[in-house]
């Protein structure tokens, strides 16, 4: 005996349609937001420290959003290792902008995941749960100064 279920593949035939139809605009509407982005946008910082200022400009990704929603800032920057600064954020970001990414390079502004703070190098560096915010533009030899200072960060 065979039964004839019409319904079954209007159903079917229904759900393709409408996958078909929302699928690629879904896709589409993440174009250009890679959580892991490392393209430059118009959101620049600028970072005083001991009479010096540094500037960055960060990249398309939920992290870095996150991080320059929160400015400005009042931190304290600290060395940390032999190739970076450091300060503690008052919250953790959001993790929606990790993913691997190559091509390290001293004067890249970062976020340590474990930690939750900023991670500043002026060396090269190669590390685990690191998420790259953003890079520096200008005044990144302030990086290479030694001590613990206050830290104003701020958009431009």
């Amino acid at each position: 005996m065979t039964i004839d279920r019409p319904d079954l593949s209007r159903r079917a035939l229904l759900g393709a349609a409408l996958a078909a139809t929302v699928l690629p605009r879904a896709a589409r509407s993440q174009q250009g937001s890679d959580p892991g982005s490392q393209e430059p946008t118009d959101m620049k910082i600028k970072m005083i420290f001991n009479g010096r200022t540094m500037t960055a400009t960060l990249y398309d990704n939920p992290s870095a959003r996150d991080f320059f929603i929160m400015l400005p800032l009042d931190l304290t920057i600290d060395d940390y290792a032999h190739n970076e600064k450091i300060a503690y954020l008052p919250r953790k970001l959001t993790e929606e902008g990790s993913g691997p990414f190559g091509n390290e390079r001293p004067y890249d502004l970062c976020y340590f995941m474990p930690w939750g703070n900023l991670a500043m190098f002026y060396a090269d560096y190669r590390h685990p749960g690191l998420i790259r915010l953003g890079r520096f533009d200008a005044g990144e030899e302030a990086l290479h100064v030694s001590g613990k200072f206050p830290l104003r960060i701020e958009r431009i």
